[in-house]
């Protein structure tokens, strides 16, 4: 089994990630979309989902439930998993992400410094916001448009 990670990998057993995204529904079935903002290292000013990188050693559940927490300020209830995409960044770094679907407990939103902005959007208006292949795969998997 290690052969095959580092047949993956290359012989530098080079960074393996997990990040995690978040559709979060509102009761009347709108999705959550937030802008990273101007400063962000990737993809600045490009729409986002609620999630990120998995710490440690940390419970995937808990994991989403606290990314989601920092970056919207939401609480939200059972999070499930529904999609999992990996691939192999431009740093040589192999990449892992969850997607999960889940229902906020309230609709307001206090954003973080990561992101400026924020709306609830349909399936179909996320998938004309700026965004990246893989959010655009998760919102499509999830709510066919």
């Amino acid at each position: 089994q290690e052969r095959n990670i580092k047949s993956v990998m290359g012989n530098n057993m080079n960074k393996i990630g997990v990040s995690q995204k978040a559709i979060i529904l509102s009761n009347e079935g709108k999705l959550l979309a937030i802008r990273r903002s101007e400063t962000a290292l990737v993809r600045p000013l490009h729409w986002d989902l609620p999630g990120g990188d998995l710490d440690y050693g940390e419970d995937p559940i808990q994991g989403i439930i606290r990314e989601v927490k920092e970056e919207t300020g939401l609480a939200v209830e059972n999070p499930e998993p529904f999609d999992v995409e990996a691939h192999i960044n431009p740093g040589d770094e192999f990449w892992v992400t969850i997607a999960y679907k889940s229902r906020c407990v309230s609709e307001n939103v206090v954003l973080s410094y990561e992101h400026d902005e924020f709306k609830w959007v349909t399936a179909d208006e996320f998938l004309q916001l700026k965004s990246s292949d893989k959010l655009q795969r998760f919102v499509r998997k999830l709510i066919p448009a």
